[in-house]
């Protein structure tokens, strides 16, 4: 009898153990994931009314109609969902950034008319992550490909690294120095001791923000390009957006010619270095969450690595300091008025928490249903079964 029941019980806790084999493991996932996607949706409403008083029309040109599309990349996928007016074509600008063409319902604006559209995106942001960079890794300027200084370290665009003053600033910060990191280096530790934060409403040449010693984001990163391209080291620069969720912002410009209203969205600029043997590397003079002190601090915790950035174009041929001064020229003289609000939102996904379940039973039961499942059903087919046993056995 000892050994019946004995092996009676062998047999229970098996069946035991294969109900806890179908329990689902508890799984912990961590509070915050720095490897998930974030998404995100912007919201841009720009309006345009003619406040020329002298009865003039506002005809449209295709700056008025262009469209900036993003940039599409390993770290970023950029969706158009939605434009108030039809899109008449698609086209890459001169520095290859997608751009799109609205189609406006009317070739112009009268005095006191107004036109408003909205566009909407919807933007997945992937985490970025840099490589370990050291000084004594870095390559010599012999080291940079022909190809790219031919693209990259030209005199044209807005950075002036032909002009004399721009020219022998780099070579009197390099010295003899040819070890590509350690002359970023220099140059990003002379801007940030040198120049202070400044803004205006058209960005600066860098001669300007050499002779002004001051400059915002975009005016320091284009000093520093003016100073690569001196050394022959390929640099360019690139304009985004950062998702900042303090709230909304309003600034006039142009003698209020020029409103933007900015909600939990900040526009940037950062340069791009080519270093080899790392190859293009972010640079943040004014926006980096590293030591201020610490030139590479301003590449390792860059905008782009720290925050929620969206890179909206390249800049690597046009002049676009002249353009900004351009265009503002023809709104002022025109008397336009120009109306700008841009929304950036994240998209949370938030889901019910709820436990596992097995056959609809919440996870915290399991356990007493695999106990309650064993007694009601395993032992007693167990009892049965040795009965039939012991009949057999009696019966032979």
């Amino acid at each position: 009898m000892f050994r019946s029941f004995r092996a009676f019980l062998l047999l229970f806790f098996l069946w035991v153990l294969v109900v806890w084999s179908l329990v689902p493991p508890v799984v912990n996932e961590p509070a915050d994931d720095d490897s998930a996607d974030r998404t995100f949706t912007l919201v841009s409403t720009v309006t345009f009314e003619n406040r020329n008083s002298r009865g003039e029309v506002w005809v449209f040109a295709d700056e008025d109609r262009e469209l900036g599309l993003f940039m599409n990349n390993s770290w970023q996928t950029v969706y158009l969902l939605n434009v108030s007016f039809p899109v008449s074509r698609f086209e890459a600008d001169q520095d290859g950034n997608p751009t799109a063409y609205i189609d406006f319902p009317k070739s112009g604006l009268s005095p006191h008319e107004n036109l408003t559209y909205e566009v909407c995106y919807r933007i997945v942001l992937k985490p970025r992550v840099l490589p370990q960079i050291f000084v004594n890794s870095s390559g010599s300027l012999t080291d940079i490909p022909e190809g790219l200084k031919a693209l990259y370290c030209s005199s044209s665009g807005s950075w002036q690294s032909d002009v004399s003053l721009i020219r022998d600033l780099a070579f009197r910060i390099a010295g003899n120095d040819t070890n590509v990191l350690s002359i970023l280096s220099d140059y990003v530790l002379w801007i940030t001791q040198n120049i202070e934060y400044g803004s205006l409403d058209v960005p600066r040449f860098p001669n300007e923000t050499v002779l002004g010693r001051t400059g915002d984001c975009d005016d320091q990163a284009n000093l520093l390009i003016g100073l690569c391209r001196a050394a022959g080291i390929p640099a360019y620069l690139q304009i985004g957006c950062i998702y900042m969720p303090v709230g909304s912002s309003t600034s006039n410009y142009w003698d209020g010619l020029w409103t933007s209203t900015l909600t939990d969205i900040g526009w940037h600029g950062w340069a791009v270095v080519c270093v080899p043997p790392w190859g293009w590397l972010p640079v943040d003079l004014t926006y980096s969450r590293g030591n201020s002190s610490d030139p590479l601090s301003h590449i390792t915790s860059s905008a782009v690595i720290t925050d929620p950035t969206v890179q909206y174009a390249n800049v690597t041929v046009t002049d676009y300091v002249s353009d900004s001064r351009r265009f503002k020229s023809v709104v002022v003289s025109g008397m336009r008025r120009i109306i700008t609000s841009d929304v950036l939102v994240e998209e949370v996904y938030e889901e019910e928490a709820s436990e596992s379940t097995v056959w609809g039973l919440p996870q915290f039961n399991v356990y007493f249903a695999a106990f309650v499942y064993a007694t009601c059903v395993v032992m007693p087919f167990c009892v049965f079964s040795r009965r039939v046993w012991v009949r057999k056995r009696a019966n032979a």
